[in-house]
């Protein structure tokens, strides 16, 4: 007879002083995230491009091979080729289910506990229109024993009471009401109804979209930055194989300390991934700035010569030397005002820039230097 005591309901981990303070580093990152002043368009664009991750991390752990270029089409209403139907709807259902999520948490305010209902729907949602590509009928609980490699989930005739036992235990024990739940217990609770969802494998097939859409919701609804909140399958797409360990792991021993402290410690450099692409747009904003306070002052008698400056420089990469073939070829603006002109017309402009100190040479290639705002920064402890 199999033996499911690892479904226990019971709080069976405890966690290490390091996990505690990677929690606390989790929150004061995502204070910074949610407090950084970004503009309206580039969060915008920053929630759309963690949506297309997200949306990959989380089929291509079951095996989608859809590229994130491939999502960005699916996200801009294009159709992909035939033979992708299958794996351009299975991503569909799960874009459509983040922003369904998205407008019900953040446009309503409507927050629930984790529930039969809950669960069920979610699993529709992912199983949406994938036909016999889904091996389960979507929004309903499997009707037959299954096995996962060498994991037996429990028999179909117990899912429906073990997760009404889920829902019971993980209101009771992490105490979630609509208007609080403190910060640790909201991850904990997302990385815990993960696991315990792949433990119950309530369905015949959809089981992991369903407990990542899960975790996504309970984040959410803990209020992370939407920008935020696919990180946790991004991590275990990317550790896909240290996944599976771990989960095999916490069966075995009958303990989740180990899954919880490798979760958050993806979902801590998860997070730090996110707050240095926010703090880059914040640098590049600024060198921007810089560059149009530099030449606000300067007086060319010609205004074509004045501009073209101006946008080499507000064109160049950030951080890269290059020479200047790979300049021109670094930009489509750039290749239309200087691909056709000879190697002297570019080396002048790039002159004046140096002389302007926007512009190092080193060996024949060029750089931004932005070390100059560097080094304006405070120092760092």
């Amino acid at each position: 007879m199999p033996d499911y005591s690892h479904i226990s309901f019971q709080k069976d981990w405890s966690l290490s002083d390091t996990t505690w303070y990677k929690l606390g580093q989790c929150k004061s990152i995502i204070k910074a995230i949610s407090n950084a002043p970004i503009q309206p368009q580039y969060r915008e664009k920053l929630l759309q491009i963690s949506l297309r991750k997200g949306a990959k991390a989380t089929t291509a752990i079951e095996g989608n091979t859809l590229s994130l270029e491939e999502i960005l089409e699916i996200q801009e209403g294009k159709s992909l080729q035939e033979s992708k139907e299958y794996q351009e709807i299975e991503v569909k259902n799960i874009l459509d289910s983040f922003n369904e999520i998205l407008e019900e948490i953040i446009v309503n305010k409507k927050k629930e506990l984790v529930s039969e209902n809950l669960i069920l729907r979610f699993h529709k949602m992912i199983g949406r229109d994938l036909g016999d590509s889904l091996q389960a009928i979507p929004g309903q609980f499997r009707k037959r024993n299954v096995s996962v490699g060498s994991y037996k989930p429990p028999n179909y005739h117990e899912v429906e009471k073990l997760i009404n036992d889920l829902c019971k235990w993980l209101k009771e024990e992490f105490k979630f009401t609509t208007r609080s739940e403190s910060f640790s217990n909201s991850v904990i609770e997302a990385i815990v109804c993960h696991v315990y969802i792949a433990w119950i494998h309530p369905f015949s097939d959809g089981n992991g979209r369903t407990a990542r859409l899960l975790e996504f919701y309970i984040l959410l609804r803990a209020g992370l930055p939407t920008i935020a909140t696919h990180v946790l399958s991004n991590f275990y797409n990317d550790t896909r194989s240290e996944y599976y360990r771990q989960l095999e792991k916490a069966t075995r021993e009958k303990s989740l300390s180990n899954f919880i402290e490798y979760a958050v410690r993806g979902f801590r450099d998860e997070l730090i991934k996110i707050l240095e692409i926010i703090q880059d747009n914040h640098f590049h904003i600024l060198w921007i700035n810089y560059i149009y306070e530099i030449f606000k002052d300067i007086k060319y008698g010609n205004m074509t010569v004045f501009k073209r400056r101006r946008e080499l420089i507000l064109k160049f990469p950030v951080n890269e030397w290059l020479t200047q073939k790979e300049l021109v070829e670094s930009h489509p603006d750039l290749m239309r005002t200087y691909l056709r002109k000879s190697n002297l017309f570019m080396k002048r402009d790039l002159e004046e820039l140096i002389k302007l100190n926007l512009v190092v040479n080193d060996k024949n290639k060029y750089k931004a230097n932005t070390e100059l705002l560097i080094s304006s920064l405070p120092t760092k402890n």
